[in-house]
Formats: C-alpha cells, sequence, structure tokens
C-alpha cells in the first residue's frame, strides 16, 4: 500500500509495521527537515519550515527548539499555536490541536505505541491512536499525553501530569494519572488585559 494507505490504516488503531521502509524513510526525512527547524534563527524561515513538516498549520505559529516529530504529516494546528521548548509529537496517528493552545517545556504528545507481546515488538509490531486537543487548552511543561486521548476546549494540563483518559473542557485537570481537579470560573479572573497591572 502507497504511505496515504498506510496512515489511513495505522489511524484505526491496527497493528503496523514500524519498520516499513517507507516509514522509516518518512522518519528520517522529518528528522532531517526539525534539525533544520531547530538551527534557524530567522523567525519568518522557522514557520516556513514548520509549514513545511506538518500537514496543516494556521496563522502565526511559533515553535521553540528543539522541536521532534515522528512523521509530520499526521500533525495539524491551528491558528496562535505555541511549542515551548523541547517538544515532541510521535504522529503515527494524526494529532490535531485547536487555536490559541499553549506547550509548556517538554511537553510530549503520542499517539504510538508498541506491542506489549515481546515477539511481536521485536518485528516492528505497533498501534497508533489520533490524539486531539481543543482549542484555548494549556499543557503545562513536562506532559506527557498518550495514544487515543482528547482534550477539550479552554482546559489546563498541570504540570508532570500523565494524560491516559479523555479531559472535558473548561477544568483543570493534573497528576499521574491526570485527573479533573476542577471547573475553571469566574473567579479566575485577574482583571489582566493585555497590560501590567502595576502600571495602572
Amino acid at each position: 500500500m502507497d504511505l496515504n494507505e498506510k496512515f489511513t490504516y495505522m489511524a484505526t488503531g491496527q497493528p503496523y509495521d514500524d519498520l516499513d521502509p517507507k516509514l522509516v524513510a518518512l522518519r528520517a526525512q522529518a528528522t532531517a527537515t526539525t534539525q533544520q527547524l531547530n538551527a534557524e534563527v530567522d523567525p519568518n524561515k522557522r514557520v516556513l519550515l514548520f509549514a513545511k513538516l506538518v500537514g496543516k498549520v494556521g496563522s502565526d505559529p511559533m515553535i521553540e527548539p528543539n522541536f521532534r516529530c515522528e512523521f509530520g504529516r499526521n500533525i495539524q494546528v491551528g491558528d496562535y499555536f505555541y511549542a515551548n521548548y523541547d517538544c515532541v509529537m510521535l504522529d503515527g496517528a494524526p494529532i490535531t490541536i485547536g487555536t490559541h493552545v499553549l506547550l509548556g517545556p517538554k511537553v510530549g504528545l503520542y499517539t504510538s505505541n508498541h506491542l506489549f507481546d515481546p515477539t511481536e515488538r521485536q518485528t516492528g509490531g505497533c498501534i497508533a491512536k489520533p490524539i486531539t486537543v481543543g482549542d484555548n487548552v494549556w499543557i503545562a511543561a513536562n506532559v506527557t499525553v498518550l495514544p487515543g486521548v482528547k482534550i477539550g476546549n479552554n482546559s489546563i494540563i498541570g504540570g508532570g501530569s500523565v494524560v491516559t483518559r479523555d479531559i472535558p473542557a473548561n477544568v483543570i485537570a493534573a497528576g499521574n494519572p491526570c485527573r479533573v481537579l476542577r471547573k475553571i470560573t469566574a473567579a479566575d479572573r485577574t482583571g489582566f488585559d493585555g497590560h501590567d497591572l502595576s502600571a495602572k
């Protein structure tokens, strides 16, 4: 099967051969592009390299070094996406990210997983399940998001969390495994309007 068919199959969550030469070649290509991206200092050129790497990108992305991904083509990000230092995305299945999403340092989004049987694992057996991140989400530093997870609009994932299941919209969640702590409410507003409050 061609690469499009391969990735369509992989997104179903069925076992696939991670050592397929076509996947190995595409992974090497993505690594080369991320190395260019991470070495580039011109912000406009960085945006162009990121757009070349991923499947779809909105306006004004900001990607800090060192960004890493497995294939790139299965990543879609909305407008005003920000990824802080050392972000990793393993996109064996689609990673879909909404608008105004913030990723803290060392965030990892991992759609792929090795098979549990050791013999199948040795022969390249993997599965992948999509990850979806809604609009206005903040994922704090050192968070791991595992295959198949959906994070709802406006939610916050606390630093160091391991997200193993879906997180609803409009909540603060944290822990290992990550769980909802409370809803985000009007009481969380500080009055900040884009200007330093000390200047008022």
